[in-house]
C-alpha cells in the first residue's frame, strides 16, 4: 500500500503475476504498535486497576497530548520522506507567546490568532523546506537552527510567562464535551461524565487528513519513493526537491496547528513551553512503525506512539517512581525495544524476499 515505489510491490518480480504479501511493512508495524499498546494498557488495567479501569483516564492520554499527536504526524510526514525536523518544539512555545500576546495586548481575538500560528508554522516550514530541499543543507542542521530561532524569537516576543486574559479564548479553553455512558461515580457518590477537549477533535481530523494525503495523493506516493530509494526517484521522474519541500511546509503548518491546540490546552505562553517536544515526538512516529531511513510508515500509528509514551508515564506514576528521570529511562528502553523489533523484522521480510526470488528465478 505505502512505499509502492521504494520496496517489492504486491504484484513485484519476487512475487509473480497475481501474488501478494501478507501485509505491507508499514501495516505489519502498525499492526505490531497497537497490539503492543493494547496489551500493556490491559496489562495495566490488570496490575494497577484504579484510574486505569476509568475510561475518563484514557480520554486524558488524549486530553493531555492532543498537540502532540499533531507534532508527532508532521515528523512521521518527514521522516517517511527521509528527512527530520527538530524545530517543532521551539515553533510550538513561539506559536503559543506570539498567540497570547497578540489576543491580550494586539486585539488579534481567537480567530486571528489562528491564523498568526498558521503563518507562523508556514513561514518556518517554507524557509526550512527551502534550504534542505533546494539548497541541500543537512536537515538536521537546519532543523537545528531553526529550534534556536524559534526559542530565541519567543523571548523577544515576552520573557515571563503569560496567561490569556481575553474572556473569548478562555471561554474556547474551558470548552468539555461530554461522552455519554463513560463516565464514573466518585467515592463520595457524585457521578462524574467522561469528558474530552475541543482539541482531541482537532487532532482526530488533523490524523485523518495526513493519512488520506499519504495514501491516495500523487505527494504522499511520491513522498514514500523518495524516502525509501533516493535514485529510483530520481529514475521515474519525481520531482524530488519539490516534494521534500512540501513536506517540511506540511510539517511547519502542523506546528502551527500544534501550537495552537497546545495554547488552548494550556492557555498560557512560557519560553520553556514544550521543551523537549521535538524528541518526544520522534520517539512517537518510531514507537508508531515510521522508519528513520525513509520509506516506511503508516500516520495512524502516531497517535498510537503518542499513546503508549502517555501509558508509560502513567505507569511509572502508579509505580510511585517519584525521579523525574524514570520517565526518560522508560521511553528510552521503549524506543529502544521498538528500534531492534523493526529492524530484525525488516531484515527477516527482505531475506525472505530475496530467498523467494532466488527460488522462483530458479
Amino acid at each position: 500500500m505505502f512505499g509502492v515505489h521504494s520496496r517489492p510491490g504486491k504484484t513485484g518480480p519476487f512475487f509473480g503475476r497475481g501474488k501478494r504479501e501478507p501485509l505491507t511493512d508499514s501495516n505489519l508495524l502498525l499492526a505490531i504498535t497497537i497490539c503492543i499498546f493494547a496489551a500493556m494498557y490491559t496489562l495495566s488495567i490488570f496490575a494497577f486497576g484504579g484510574g486505569f479501569t476509568r475510561p475518563q483516564q484514557f480520554l486524558n492520554l488524549f486530553n493531555e497530548n492532543a498537540a502532540l499527536i499533531i507534532l508527532s504526524c508532521g515528523l512521521s510526514v518527514v521522516m517517511v520522506g527521509g528527512g527530520i525536523d527538530i524545530s517543532v518544539g521551539g515553533i510550538t512555545a513561539l506559536v503559543c507567546m506570539s498567540c497570547v500576546v497578540g489576543i491580550d495586548d494586539r486585539g488579534l481575538g481567537v480567530f486571528g490568532a489562528l491564523l498568526l500560528a498558521l503563518a507562523i508554522g508556514l513561514g518556518f516550514g517554507a524557509v526550512q523546506g527551502f534550504l534542505i530541499s533546494y539548497l541541500e543543507i543537512q536537515p538536521f542542521i537546519v532543523t537545528l537552527a531553526g529550534m534556536f530561532f524559534a526559542r530565541g524569537a519567543t523571548t523577544m516576543v515576552e520573557v515571563k510567562p503569560r496567561s490569556v486574559q481575553n474572556e473569548a479564548f478562555k471561554a474556547l479553553r474551558d470548552i468539555e464535551i461530554i461522552i455519554p455512558g463513560l463516565g464514573y461515580e466518585a467515592r463520595n457518590g457524585n457521578y462524574i461524565d467522561a469528558r474530552i477537549e475541543p482539541g482531541v477533535i482537532i487532532t482526530l481530523l488533523i490524523v485523518v487528513i495526513v493519512f488520506c494525503i499519504l495514501k491516495w495523493t500523487r505527494f504522499g506516493r511520491n513522498l514514500y519513493a523518495v524516502g525509501g530509494n533516493l535514485q529510483s526517484a530520481l529514475m521515474l521522474g519525481i520531482n524530488v526537491k519539490l516534494t521534500k519541500f512540501r513536506s517540511y511546509l506540511l510539517c511547519g503548518l502542523l506546528a502551527g496547528i500544534g501550537g495552537y491546540v497546545y495554547l488552548m490546552h494550556t492557555g498560557s505562553g512560557s519560553v520553556t513551553q514544550a521543551t523537549g517536544a521535538e524528541m518526544k515526538a520522534i520517539a512517537a512516529s518510531i514507537i508508531g512503525g515510521t522508519l528513520l531511513t525513509g520509506g516506511v510508515g503508516n500516520i495512524i500509528g502516531t497517535p498510537f506512539g503518542v499513546l503508549a509514551q502517555g501509558t508509560i508515564n502513567n505507569i511509572v506514576v502508579a509505580l510511585r517512581l517519584k525521579g523525574p528521570w524514570w520517565q526518560g529511562i522508560t521511553t528510552g528502553v521503549m524506543l529502544c525495544f521498538f528500534i531492534v523489533l523493526q529492524s530484525i523484522i525488516l531484515k527477516y521480510r527482505n531475506r525472505r524476499r530475496i530467498a523467494t526470488g532466488i527460488r522462483r528465478s530458479d
